[in-house]
């Protein structure tokens, strides 16, 4: 219940009073989920390829964390070992944001976000492997109650944007891998840090990917070294530090108020602010046919059921924050 306002204070006194935290943090995250949300949306309106667009945001963000005291000091105080293991984790963010964002080109960026709903289905299954807890038969009941959902939406997109879906769900299967490997590390390292290494690694990966691209797989492909046009550049800064970076510090802020529970209902949210944003910003609905926002709400309702499976808890690892585009919470 909120305080009472001293005696000889008016409404208009007790009005400017500082919100409760728990208010203030319920309202921080889903402000960064609004802002994780146009990360599907920069995606589509960003000219570059997948390659060097997440070359890029990778780039900004390790360069903006490298001016932060914090982070070196948290990577001095890792061992070696911890390190190459967040690098390793840090591959499979850059396979991630790569899927991710070739989904979104060869497809739109509702389908994009759609494809995140699919990461717990993945994560049901990989997860136990990796982070060795045991099988839940409940979330795989979940996944497989997902399946409609997922006809509907392929079904409901024009062929030659069945790709993207493809390789959105590719990149929902990287999600399950590193979200359940950083679980696994929970604990082990200051998140701003590990974001750092794990971006860093990614950002090198992707530099040693970029001759090999054109040949292996050229719809991806592009030059990370050009520079790109001046409005290309502002939506990249904008991506890597109003889409990553500030709502990472808000989310860290915020999850020291709320529930694993609770952040995960508000994560849900995520692809449906990317839809949301998707119609008057992009135009997609004309795209799409009826029958892939049946399919939408389908998927939605399995992930916004997926928290009631869990027990309640608190947040563990928030690094992931950062690295998902799904943005995944374990209790």
């Amino acid at each position: 219940m909120p305080a009472l306002a001293p005696a000889g204070r008016g409404i208009g006194d007790n009005a400017r009073m500082p919100t409760h935290p728990h208010r203030t943090a319920l309202l921080q995250i889903h402000f960064c989920v609004l802002l994780w949300g146009f990360t599907a949306i920069f995606g589509k309106l960003i000219s570059l390829p997948a390659l060097p667009l997440v070359w890029w945001r990778m780039l900004i963000v390790v360069v903006a964390l490298a001016l932060l005291p914090r982070a070196w000091r948290g990577l001095r105080a890792l061992p070696v070992r911890s390190v190459l293991a967040y690098a390793g984790i840090g591959v499979l963010v850059a396979l991630h944001w790569l899927t991710f964002y070739g989904s979104i080109k060869l497809a739109n960026a509702s389908v994009g976000a759609t494809c995140m709903a699919l990461a717990p289905v993945f994560i049901a299954v990989v997860e136990p492997w990796l982070a060795r807890r045991p099988f839940s038969w409940r979330e795989l009941a979940l996944g497989v109650a997902m399946l409609p959902g997922v006809a509907l939406v392929v079904g409901g997109v024009p062929h030659g944007m069945r790709a993207g879906v493809a390789v959105g769900a590719l990149s929902a299967l990287l999600v399950s891998f590193f979200a359940s490997l950083n679980k696994r590390l929970a604990g082990h390292g200051d998140p701003l840090t590990v974001t750092g290494i794990e971006l860093g690694a990614g950002t090198l990966l992707l530099t040693a990917l970029a001759p090999l691209m054109p040949h292996v797989f050229p719809a991806f492909a592009g030059d990370v070294f050009a520079m790109p046009a001046p409005r290309d550049a502002l939506y990249l800064l904008a991506l890597a530090l109003l889409c990553t970076l500030l709502p990472f510090a808000l989310s860290l802020v915020a999850l020291r108020q709320l529930s694993a529970y609770t952040v995960q209902l508000a994560i849900n949210l995520e692809p449906v602010y990317a839809i949301l944003l998707a119609i008057p910003l992009l135009g997609e609905q004309r795209e799409l046919a009826p029958l892939f926002y049946l399919g939408v709400a389908i998927l939605l309702g399995a992930v916004f059921l997926h928290p009631l499976l869990q027990k309640p808890g608190k947040i563990e690892h928030a690094e992931t924050l950062c690295a998902s585009e799904s943005k995944m919470v374990d209790p």
